[in-house]
């Protein structure tokens, strides 16, 4: 393969998970990327055995990269880990979860449509991590909507595919530990017509251990993330920065 893929993983006290998760995408960054390619799954400071299993796996392959930081959050671990693939002048980056909700095998259809867009991002039609997530999405989707007039169905999937160069120009205008930076990419890719695919992705239950996010944490970030999504937009307006008409957002 000629072009190097960076697949981008948080984990937060994921010891039940974590083997299953190195087992399933390894071959993934094996198959279809080149030997600059890696598997780079972030530690987020977590507290069980998590970095200790990862290291243990890595031992045997190459293309692993196990990544230790102190804990910050589900959003800067995935911008800690998109800035270490940027860094590492990958070609590609995805991004997925360490929860097992997601199918490596659905990877194909995004690596194949990489050369026509941009950005390849998943929509999780069907959810299976029950109705309050479902409705938490719903209502991000209306606020992104009512506050960056962008119309989008699944802005936080964490099953997306994204040429470095895209990830590189938007999460340099993003603040370093925000909270929410897939949500803010989609809405930049969309807001600015960038060229982007949204494909129809298969999202099980949790396979094992606890979601450190819980209600009560979602909503303390929603509250949070209505403040950055003004400031945000403010820049976007004081930037020169003109809205594009979204069409071309092509879906499957």
């Amino acid at each position: 393969m000629d072009d190097s893929l960076y697949i981008v993983v948080p984990a937060y006290n994921e010891e039940e998970n974590i083997t299953k998760l190195v087992e399933d995408w390894y071959p993934v960054v094996e198959r279809y990327g080149n030997e600059k390619s890696r598997l780079v799954i972030v530690n987020d400071g977590s507290k069980d055995d998590t970095y200790k299993i990862l290291c243990e796996c890595t031992q045997k392959r190459p293309l692993l990269k196990a990544l230790d930081k102190e804990n910050g959050g589900h959003g800067a671990a995935v911008l800690y880990g998109y800035r270490y693939a940027v860094s590492k002048k990958a070609d590609y980056i995805f991004q997925t979860d360490s929860d097992g909700q997601t199918v490596a095998d659905e990877f194909e259809q995004f690596w194949r449509a990489r050369k026509t867009y941009d950005a390849v991002i998943g929509k999780r039609t069907v959810r299976q991590d029950g109705l309050s997530r479902k409705f938490i999405e719903q209502t991000l989707c209306f606020i992104l909507r009512m506050t960056f007039g962008v119309k989008i169905k699944d802005a936080n999937a964490p099953f997306r595919l994204m040429k470095r160069e895209l990830v590189e120009k938007y999460i340099r205008k993003m603040p370093k530990d925000f909270n929410l930076p897939n949500v803010m990419l989609t809405t930049y890719f969309v807001y600015f017509h960038e060229k982007i695919k949204f494909i129809e992705i298969t999202f099980k239950p949790r396979q094992a251990g606890c979601n450190s996010i819980n209600i009560k944490k979602i909503i303390k970030i929603g509250w949070k993330a209505l403040g950055d999504f003004r400031i945000l937009k403010k820049r976007m307006n004081n930037n020169g920065e003109k809205q594009t008409r979204k069409e071309g957002v092509n879906e499957l």
